[in-house]
C-alpha cells in the first residue's frame, strides 16, 4: 500500500522514521501525469534504495505568465495507481498553499547555467525549478534523487546546486525513454493533435542527424546546427525555438566539437513546446601512419 502524504510534517515524519530504522531513501520528483519515463526512474530508484518516495507537485514558480500552468495535465488517481503497481512506498502530493503559504521572497538562483537554452526562452524557469527541488530535498531528505536525461539542463543545474550547497545526497541521471518513433516521452505530448504528433519526431530525427554528422567527422558546430535547423523548418507544423550544441558541464556553446557535447533542441507545435537532447562524442581520429616515429 502506497502512503499518500499531503503535508510537510507528515512527509518529514515518514522520512525520519525510515531513516531511523536504517533505510535508504530514493526520491523521484515529478509534476504528475505519470508516464513510462517517470516509471523508469521509479524502477531505478527501487533497485538502489530501500524506500522510494515520488513527489507530485505542479510547481507554479517554474511557469511563466503565458505558459500552461492552469491546463497542465492533472491525474492524481491514475498516477497513484501506476506508482502503487510499481511498489512506491510514499507519494508526497501537497497543495500549492502547503508549499507556498505566502508569496516566497527567497529563491535559489541557477546562475549562468539557467540563462541558456530553456532558461533564455523561459526567463525565471530554472529559478523556480531549483527553488522547489531544494525545498523537496529539505522536506524529504533522500540518499539519492533520480532525474531524466530528457531534461538535461535541469539535470546539470540540480547536480551543480547539490554540489555548491552541500546537499548530502547523490543525483542519478537516467536515460531518456522514447516512443517507438523516437519521440521523448513527456507529459505535454498529450497536447499534440494527430498531425502534430506525426510531425513531432522531427526532434529526435534532427538530433540523430546531428549525431551522424559528428560521428562522421564534422567538427564545426555551426555546420551541424544549420543542418538541424533546416530539417526542423522543413516540417510544416514545427516552429523552431532553438537548436544548440553545448559544453556538457558549463552549458556554453561550443565552436569546435572536440569533446563530448550536449546537442539540444526545442520545437513548438501550436501551443505545445517540446524539448529533447543527445549526448554525442566525436569519433577519435586515427593517427596517420606517417606520423608514427620508428626506431632506426
Amino acid at each position: 500500500m502506497t502512503l499518500v502524504l499531503r503535508t510537510i510534517p507528515a512527509a518529514r515524519h515518514w522520512a525520519q522514521t525510515e531513516r531511523t530504522s536504517g533505510k535508504t531513501i530514493g526520491l523521484v520528483p515529478t509534476m504528475g501525469s505519470i508516464h513510462e519515463g517517470h516509471l523508469s526512474l521509479v524502477r531505478r530508484a527501487l533497485q538502489s534504495c530501500d524506500r522510494v518516495a515520488v513527489t507530485i507537485f505542479i510547481n507554479p514558480l517554474q511557469f511563466g505568465p503565458e505558459e500552461d500552468y492552469e491546463r497542465y495535465p492533472r491525474s492524481f488517481e491514475r498516477d497513484r495507481s501506476l506508482l502503487e503497481q510499481e511498489g512506491v512506498h510514499a507519494i508526497f502530493s501537497p497543495d500549492v498553499r502547503v508549499m507556498y503559504p505566502s508569496p516566497p521572497s527567497t529563491f535559489v538562483c541557477a546562475g549562468k547555467l539557467g540563462e541558456t537554452l530553456d532558461g533564455a526562452a523561459r526567463p525565471g524557469h530554472f529559478r523556480g525549478v531549483a527553488t522547489v527541488v531544494a525545498k523537496l530535498f529539505h522536506i524529504l531528505p533522500p540518499d539519492r534523487a533520480f532525474f531524466g536525461q530528457k531534461d538535461a539542463q535541469q539535470a546539470v543545474i540540480v547536480q551543480r546546486m547539490v554540489r555548491d550547497l552541500n546537499f548530502p545526497l547523490e543525483i542519478e541521471i537516467c536515460p531518456t525513454v522514447r516512443e517507438p518513433d523516437g519521440l521523448a516521452m513527456s507529459s505535454r505530448n498529450v497536447y499534440l493533435s494527430a498531425a502534430e504528433r506525426a510531425d513531432a519526431n522531427i526532434l529526435y530525427r534532427s538530433l540523430k542527424h546531428a549525431q551522424n554528422l559528428i560521428r562522421s567527422g564534422v567538427r564545426d558546430a555551426a555546420t551541424v546546427i544549420i543542418e538541424m535547423q533546416e530539417m526542423i523548418r522543413g516540417v510544416h507544423s514545427a516552429e523552431l525555438v532553438y537548436a544548440s550544441i553545448m559544453d556538457l558541464l558549463s552549458l556554453e556553446g561550443v565552436r569546435e566539437i572536440d569533446r563530448e557535447v550536449l546537442v539540444a533542441v526545442a520545437v513548438r507545435f501550436g501551443s505545445t513546446r517540446l524539448i529533447d537532447n543527445l549526448i554525442v562524442a566525436p569519433v577519435p581520429s586515427e593517427p596517420h601512419p606517417a606520423g608514427k616515429r620508428t626506431k632506426k
